[in-house]
């Protein structure tokens, strides 16, 4: 059972991650067009999971900010694009970490809200996107100090977060998963749950350092 749902995850990211690597690299147009796509598909998800709950609306206008800074911070200057795959790397290095080390060390659970969720992929989740991020910073000639060793952290923490976060509202709504879209994944939002805080944070954080 295990290997069959990491064979249909392995399956799909090799699909979607060529897909979005195009719309991401292929320029502003390109992007903005499939963050367009992504933000109406992920508002229809949180939609049917969410619907005449009171804190609905809130889902929404969180939503639409936190598509938005990932706009702005892809658009912003030259540098903007390595900023903007930095980020995702490392929500992504953090996530496949988390699932990998979770799945084969086990160990005491994180949270009951999301039963899966251990602190042996905790350790994954950190230490695979700090991998990933060395890799990346040495690949773009940027030297990997320890100012961006804590960004990285943090970075992954609060995609953890938003992972949390939305497993919580999905077990509020009884339900596993977002939507069916992604084989072995779920919904875009299941996806895009711990990028959903990530990319808002840093702008946040950003904006205050200006």
């Amino acid at each position: 059972m295990m290997l069959k749902e990491f064979e249909k995850r392995i399956l799909s990211s090799l699909i979607l991650i060529p897909v979005a690597i195009f719309f991401i690299f292929k320029g502003t147009f390109f992007f903005n067009f499939f963050l367009i796509i992504c933000l109406s598909i992920t508002l229809y998800e949180w939609q049917m999971m969410s619907k005449k709950k009171p804190y609905n609306i809130f889902g929404h206008i969180f939503l639409i900010l936190s598509f938005y800074s990932a706009y702005l911070i892809r658009n912003e200057d030259e540098k903007s694009l390595y900023i903007f795959l930095a980020i995702l790397l490392v929500c992504i290095s953090t996530d496949i970490g988390g699932y990998i080390f979770g799945k084969i060390l086990k160990g005491p659970k994180l949270t009951k809200i999301s039963p899966k969720k251990t602190y042996s992929g905790v350790f994954g989740g950190y230490l695979l996107s700090i991998i990933v991020a060395n890799f990346f910073i040495d690949y773009v000639d940027l030297n990997f100090h320890i100012e961006e060793f804590v960004i990285v952290i943090v970075i992954s923490t609060i995609s953890q977060i938003g992972d949390i976060t939305v497993s919580y509202f999905k077990r509020l709504s009884k339900l596993k998963n977002t939507g069916k879209l992604i084989p072995g994944h779920g919904g875009i939002l299941d996806r895009i749950d711990g990028m959903i805080f990530a990319f808002p944070f840093f702008y946040i954080i950003n904006l205050i350092n200006q």
